[in-house]
């Protein structure tokens, strides 16, 4: 039987996990976009002097190593300074616990090496709920070789079997965990994959998994508990992974097109700004003309589109370990506020705080007596937003909700031609998948539906700043 802080039910008590750009994914064929101009990832001050000393803890989700911020990445748009890195695996009878998959294919483990914003934020802490905030080295792990490098810290793991332990370890070159190429990657706009799931994380998961000994495996599947060691039940701590989750509208882009078949290329970002800027203030006939269906999502089928956590009846049919973790909830009546909605902010200007949209939504919808509709409210402020972001730095198409915010502000008449140029474009399109697939994949076309939210909000003011939450990613 699964607990109520299950998986399943983390967006009862953190809204966002059931909200949009969500992590992880499976990185399919059809998703994926080659951008011949993404760089390869360059990681500075990795190589740490044995003199320093590291954390090693076990916080009851996983094993964490703490970084210092004096590593970063240097190779993306803004400064990312390292904070921690750790795990995520499976069992000692099922070597399958990575979060990202590809093609379905599931890994032994997972390494995630956390970094934030340190060029526009002090801390991660500050970092974590910003739409910019994170950045996060995936490293898929198989079993194979024995990897030396990992031997540094996994031989004390031992000290830390329990929750809440934590001992200090000696430094070393953390550049050896990684994969010997960093050229070759996915990168898309994700999640953090445990509560609160803040959509904050720009995600570089490394194309070439790296291994280690089925021993050094074991380390991890069985040594280690959930539990502290007073506990008189103590839980194993394993398969702590999240089950990917829905596209939204996103693509992936790669930094490789060798041994791909049928592989786009992104759209050129002068092309994306000429559409946007006709979205906003150009001849919206015109743009139907141009080819409004190539605004909306490419229309192949995509995998558990159709599960989505709220009506999928296994769903929480997940590992005993996920189920059992304990979050710590954000208080309701600590938080402060910023806009959102009508008054929410466009690319380029001011940053989106996630943590302020969570509790100016709930503040509104309490107010009538809505506090059921959270998720979804969430949702429908934040995926517009998001999507339109991704869009115009190609990692993402645009789904239709997007399409229609931009129109606002613009005549009814207007407006009702959109609508129309819409509709047309649609109905091509379910024709074109009705013949090629049998069956049209209406949230592929359509993207997700409007939330029943309030209109005419009238938001308030600052609230406190909430207590701090444990996460991972």
């Amino acid at each position: 039987m699964e607990r109520p802080d299950g998986e399943h039910h983390w967006p009862r008590s953190y809204p966002f996990c059931g909200g949009a750009f969500q992590s992880p994914i499976d990185f399919q064929t059809q998703l994926l976009r080659y951008d011949p101009s993404l760089p390869p990832i360059q990681v500075q001050n990795y190589n740490l002097s044995a003199h320093e000393q590291l954390t090693l803890s076990n916080n009851g989700h996983s094993v964490k190593l703490s970084l210092p911020p004096h590593m970063y990445i240097s190779s993306l748009p803004h400064r990312y300074s390292a904070a921690q890195l750790h795990f995520h695996w499976g069992s000692s009878n099922l070597l399958t616990g990575s979060e990202h998959t590809v093609n379905g294919k599931q890994f032994a483990a997972e390494m995630h090496v956390v970094h934030f914003n340190s060029e526009k934020y002090p801390n991660i802490s500050m970092a974590l709920d910003k739409h910019d905030g994170l950045a996060v080295l995936g490293v898929l792990i198989e079993i194979g070789e024995f990897n030396p490098a990992f031997d540094k810290f996994f031989k004390y793991i031992n000290g830390i079997r329990y929750k809440d332990q934590k001992i200090q370890v000696p430094s070393f070159d953390i550049r050896q965990l990684l994969p010997a190429a960093l050229n070759e990657y996915y990168r898309y706009d994700g999640s953090l994959t445990t509560p609160p799931c803040y959509p904050s994380v720009l995600w570089t998961v490394f194309r070439n998994p790296v291994t280690i000994s089925h021993k050094q495996f074991l380390a991890l599947a069985t040594a280690l508990y959930a539990t502290n060691a007073q506990d008189s039940a103590p839980m194993p701590l394993h398969g702590n992974y999240r089950k990917p989750q829905l596209t939204d509208s996103r693509v992936v882009l790669v930094s490789f097109n060798d041994g791909l078949h049928g592989i786009f290329s992104v759209t050129s970002p002068a092309e994306r700004r000429r559409v946007v800027q006709k979205l906003l203030m150009g001849d919206l006939a015109d743009l139907a003309d141009d080819g409004l269906h190539q605004l909306l999502p490419k229309l192949n089928p995509q995998a558990g589109a159709n599960n989505k956590w709220k009506n999928t009846k296994t769903h929480g049919l997940h590992n005993q370990a996920t189920q059992h973790q304990q979050w710590p909830k954000v208080p309701s009546d600590t938080v402060h506020i910023s806009s959102i909605g009508k008054n929410l902010p466009r690319h380029g200007s001011k940053e989106i705080c996630f943590e302020s949209l969570e509790k100016k939504v709930l503040h509104q919808l309490q107010r009538y007596n809505a506090k059921g509709q959270t998720v979804e409210a969430l949702r429908d402020v934040v995926f517009p937003e998001l999507n339109l972001r991704s869009y115009l730095e190609c990692k993402s198409e645009l789904d239709l909700q997007t399409v229609r915010q931009l129109v606002q502000g613009r005549s009814k008449d207007e407006a009702a031609e959109l609508e129309q140029s819409l509709t047309k474009a649609m109905l091509r399109h379910m024709r074109r998948q009705i013949k090629l697939n049998g069956h049209p994949n209406q949230k592929s076309i359509i993207g997700h539906p409007r939330a029943k939210s309030v209109k005419d909000f009238s938001w308030g003011s600052a609230y406190p700043k909430p207590q701090q939450v444990e996460w991972e990613d």
